[in-house]
């Protein structure tokens, strides 16, 4: 698996409001107690805009993303730029930081 896969299978996750995943594929150090999902968010699509390592010979890996929602009935976006690392021979979820789209 690369770190541009992991993020995919996030986002599937995040579709499916999947916490235990979300959770189990979130690295040790960084990840919370629990996820809240919110019931008026769905979201509906998935841009990879760039990737940098994360590869099956990387320790560490980015993917910088689009997330497509709706809220409302309202479009929405999250564009954000996400660090994984390897945790125990796996790809896990670092931490992300929100870029303005």
């Amino acid at each position: 698996m690369t770190a541009e896969e992991l993020m995919r299978s996030r986002y599937s996750a995040f579709v499916l409001h999947d916490a235990a995943y979300l959770l189990r594929s979130w690295h040790a150090a960084t990840r919370p107690p629990s996820i809240d999902f919110d019931p008026d968010l769905a979201w509906v699509g998935l841009e990879i805009l760039a990737t940098e390592a994360g590869g099956p010979g990387d320790a560490n890996g980015v993917v910088e993303f689009r997330a497509h929602h709706r809220r409302g009935g309202e479009p929405g976006v999250l564009h954000e730029v996400s660090r994984f690392r390897r945790q125990d021979g796996e790809w896990r979820y670092v931490r992300g930081r929100v870029r303005e789209s």
